[in-house]
């Protein structure tokens, strides 16, 4: 179990999700929830109780424009970050964080910031199976890439486990390995496609962009927030028997590694003498 108060950070979180929500209705930016805070909002009114954190996503074309406007478009103390808005951030996703709280996510991970959302860019796939098939494996292998970046050559010793992350770190850069990175996941674009997908949730999330449709409203934690189109196909793809409540060993939480909604990240980091 957690050792913090999972309640307590999901209302922090849902607070940042009505931000995230006028923000995108000021700006006409179309988003959705998704994943397990689209279940949620289904089979719960609300969060999962044991998940702490919310996914949405928006079409690619939008999501780089929230990247090119997000210092104008953010109230303090939010913040988006993402590669294309900070180098040491690694990953195929944007995050809107809080700078006035601090959270280190794995123990091995370097990157420290604040409680976030995580935003995804829903990017257009072919309909061939073949073709998406081939893509998700493309994608899987650049991810694997990033990961030993952000891992610790010598987490487990000097020995033959240290072998394949030194290699990778003196092959790859994380900006090259981000680069292209977002070739793969940028392959189709997303207007002249029929099928789309937020390939950091696996295959599951492709599907036609029917599915997904228009942002629909949807009841979450007693607000308004939007939705997929067509939720029971939706969840139907990502979960199967999604109404089913799965047995509590099954349960997973995220179980972070530092986590304080009092002290500002950058306050952290100077307290420990790192660079913000």
């Amino acid at each position: 179990m957690p050792n913090y108060n999972i309640r307590e950070l999901q209302l922090h979180i849902k607070e940042m999700l009505m931000a995230f929500h006028n923000i995108c209705k000021e700006h006409d930016l179309h988003y959705y929830i998704l994943f397990g805070t689209m279940l949620g909002a289904v089979r719960h009114k609300g969060f999962i109780p044991w998940d702490d954190d919310i996914d949405v996503g928006l079409p690619r074309p939008e999501y780089e424009m929230l990247i090119r406007h997000a210092k104008e478009w953010f109230p303090e103390p939010y913040e988006f970050i993402c590669h294309e808005t900070d180098e040491n951030f690694l990953g195929g996703i944007g995050k809107m964080q809080d700078a006035s709280t601090t959270l280190i996510e794995r123990s091995h991970v370097k990157y420290v910031g604040g409680v976030y959302i995580d935003i995804f860019p829903l990017d257009g796939i072919s309909s061939s199976h073949v073709a998406q098939r081939i893509q998700y494996l493309k994608y899987e292998y650049y991810k694997k890439i990033i990961y030993f970046l952000l891992r610790d050559p010598f987490k487990h010793g000097h020995g033959p486990s240290s072998w394949l992350p030194r290699l990778i770190h003196k092959t790859y850069t994380g900006k090259g390995a981000m680069r292209r990175f977002k070739q793969v996941m940028t392959r189709y674009p997303y207007d002249r496609s029929t099928w789309v997908s937020a390939l950091n949730d696996g295959m599951t999330s492709v599907m036609p962009k029917s599915v997904i449709g228009a942002p629909t409203p949807v009841e979450f934690e007693g607000e308004t927030v939007m939705g997929v189109e067509n939720a029971d196909d939706y969840l139907t793809r990502e979960f199967g028997d999604y109404m089913q409540i799965p047995k509590e060993e099954n349960r997973v939480s995220h179980n972070f590694h530092y986590l304080d909604l009092k002290q500002p990240y950058k306050e952290y980091l100077k307290q420990k003498g790192l660079k913000t």
